[in-house]
């Protein structure tokens, strides 16, 4: 495994969030998630998912991280074309990352704990920044709703909110690439920031229920969009 610190100023196309806080090792094992073969809207930053987070809410900086990732994977492709096994994008896209001085791990491992006890660990393609999962594949067709659950499963174990799956198998590397939400932490993200507002004015605030199933699982399918 191997870190690697630091950051520049590049950017593209993509999006996803970051802010350097320590993400490994929590979390529940979890595997659920019914991400479908959906093809989807692809094309850059659009505004949300379908009954999802919009990206405008998302974190900017990890926002900023996944078009920095989503650059070094377009360059990446570029250089070396579909074809090749997951294990050879995954380790370029890596050399690519250092190149671009952007913190990430290769093979970072991720305890998977219930109930209080290890049950196991998951090991990441790319860990980025502590806080952004990429998965990498390298196949032809559209990423599985097995693939989708597998990362989303890896957003638990991490406890971290977005995570990033790069196919480089396809033609043209956009039709690859599907970010994926973790409903878990997005409902804690989104519970704490509605305390920090009652505490502030209790008198005023009125906790909303219409919009309270957002990010449970019953909606993971509208967890996942085709960038």
């Amino acid at each position: 495994m191997s870190d690697y610190h630091g950051g520049s100023g590049y950017d593209n196309r993509g999006d996803g969030r970051n802010d350097n806080r320590g993400g490994g090792g929590r979390g529940r094992g979890r595997g659920r998630g019914r991400g479908g073969d959906r093809g989807g809207d692809r094309g850059g930053d659009r505004g949300g998912d379908r009954g999802g987070m919009p990206l405008s809410d998302l974190d900017p900086a990890l926002t900023e991280v996944s078009r920095r990732v989503i650059g070094c994977a377009i360059e990446t492709h570029k250089a070396l074309g579909p074809g090749y096994p997951k294990e050879v994008y995954a380790k370029a896209l890596a050399a690519e990352l250092s190149r671009e001085e952007i913190s990430h791990a290769q093979g970072h491992e991720l305890e998977v704990v219930y109930r209080g006890e290890k049950v196991g660990s998951v090991r990441t393609d790319l860990f980025v920044n502590d806080r952004f999962v990429v998965a990498v594949e390298a196949h032809t067709g559209e990423v599985s709703s097995h693939e989708r659950s597998a990362l989303r499963a890896q957003l638990r174990a991490a406890d971290v909110e977005l995570g990033l799956i790069i196919n480089f198998g396809e033609r043209r590397l956009k039709d690859g690439l599907v970010r994926v939400l973790n409903p878990d932490k997005l409902n804690a993200l989104r519970a704490e920031n509605e305390d920090e507002h009652e505490d502030d004015d209790d008198d005023e605030y009125e906790d909303e229920d219409e919009d309270g199933d957002e990010y449970e699982d019953d909606d993971e399918e509208d967890d996942d969009d085709e960038l």
